[in-house]
């Protein structure tokens, strides 16, 4: 072990520790990052898609570097700046939505998801949420109680929340993905039907739960049931939003219009930074409900702004679909039985490994997959237990999701071949 990651066991708290192998990075550049020794490691998870635009983007350094000397103070919370204004307004142009809208800025997606969930329940005077099983949506407040990773690992749930089966192609509950559609809208249309229902919160994308991508149409249909009851949707587009899926946002796959749609992540290019979109009549109060002092400052706002305008400008939606197309269809072609599925739009892929004699999902594949690539070269981490979750910076290179495919490939080969260190992996806990 290295004197770097001594010492950070011997200082910083387990609590916030979420560790697959000993990464260590003193810089980085794109979609690299670099070791305390220079090794450069091909970055394939962006921070959990934290850093969309990659790692040292221009566009952000210099509005960081403008914020900071010559910062107005240090938040939104009793005074207005230029950047705060700018990036809610920002935000309204790109969001699609009718009516009086507001923007709530926050640090992170835990929060913007936690103020939505309330803001839900105090216009509408009801408690209940529905949410999905196996879904992430915050590590606080309501929005941990809801979220459905946290439940699996033994969180308690919210007191008011109702969980719903989310649709799995690859693994249809009942065999069927088309009756395990039909079930899970018929239960979501029995609960709004009872009128007790504050909002229904989703992603478009099942993120940490498997990067399950759920059949066409899904989001539509339920959006529509919503509608039909008048119950608020919320839709966390927190990790696999603003062009990660080949388009800017992940509904409009499903060309829909949620109530509320939250960012985070990708937003802030690597700095704390969130935001909730919708309507006035949800999100305006009651005044001072959802207090962060920092929150809207100068400089998280000017890096916001920057990372919207280089998404847009430099269409990085696109750019994402067209790599996004080409990194998995190399890693569809890799020959290998340890791949159940690949799945995914744009830059938001799913790798599902698994026993190739019961199909079952191979977590201890996983992890020793996830280490073995890091030291082939690239960071991938897995969710859902044994579904390696490729989230590369927007900006890969054609180069670098072909070298991409070989190092998984690669990684995958090594520890089904037993040249990965078990009890070395084990010190890892990840999920």
């Amino acid at each position: 072990m290295s004197t770097l990651y001594a010492r950070d066991e011997a200082a910083v708290a387990g609590i916030e520790k979420l560790r697959f192998f000993p990464l260590e990075v003193v810089s980085g550049r794109g979609s690299t990052l670099i070791t305390p020794e220079g090794r450069e490691l091909l970055d394939l998870s962006a921070t959990w898609t934290a850093c969309g635009l990659g790692h040292g983007h221009p566009a952000v350094v210099e509005a960081v570097s403008r914020a900071v000397r010559s910062a107005p103070g240090a938040g939104g919370l009793s005074a207005v700046h230029p950047d705060s204004v700018g990036l809610a307004e920002d935000l309204l142009a790109l969001v699609p939505g009718t009516g009086e809208r507001r923007v709530y800025l926050g640090h992170a997606g835990s929060d913007a998801n936690d103020v939505a969930l309330r803001a839900c329940r105090h216009a509408t005077g009801r408690r209940t949420v529905l949410a999905f099983e196996h879904s992430y949506h915050g590590g606080v407040g309501v929005a941990m109680g809801v979220s459905g990773v946290h439940v699996d690992a033994g969180a308690a749930p919210d007191a008011d929340a109702v969980f719903l089966p989310y649709p799995n192609p690859f693994r249809p509950a009942g065999g069927d993905i088309d009756a395990d559609v039909h079930a899970c809208l018929d239960l979501a249309d029995r609960h709004l039907a009872t009128g007790t229902i504050a909002c229904l919160i989703v992603e478009p994308i099942l993120s940490d739960g498997g990067l399950v991508v759920p059949p066409d149409g899904f989001l539509a249909q339920l959006h529509e049931r919503c509608r039909r009851h008048g119950v608020p949707m919320i839709c966390d587009e927190v990790k696999m939003g603003l062009g990660r899926p080949g388009t800017l946002h992940a509904f409009e796959h499903d060309a829909v219009v949620p109530d509320i749609v939250t960012f985070g992540k990708v937003l802030g290019g690597g700095l704390p930074l969130s935001a909730a979109v919708g309507p006035a009549a949800l999100l305006d109060a009651p005044p001072a409900a959802a207090l962060l002092t920092t929150a809207g400052n100068p400089v998280c706002t000017a890096a916001g702004r920057a990372v919207l305008a280089t998404i847009v400008g430099e269409g990085l939606a696109e750019r994402a679909a067209k790599v996004g197309a080409l990194l998995q269809d190399g890693l569809r072609a890799l020959d290998t039985d340890l791949i159940g599925d690949v799945r995914g739009r744009g830059l938001a892929i799913g790798v599902e490994l698994v026993d190739p004699v019961t199909g079952a999902g191979d977590p201890r594949l996983a992890a020793q997959v996830v280490y073995r690539a890091w030291e082939l070269g690239a960071v991938v981490y897995y969710v859902g237990g044994n579904v390696l979750e490729v989230t590369p910076p927007l900006v890969l290179t054609d180069d670098e999701a072909v070298r991409a495919t070989e190092i998984l490939g690669a990684a995958i080969a090594d520890a089904a071949a037993g040249k990965v260190d078990a009890e070395e992996v084990a010190r890892y806990a990840g999920w």
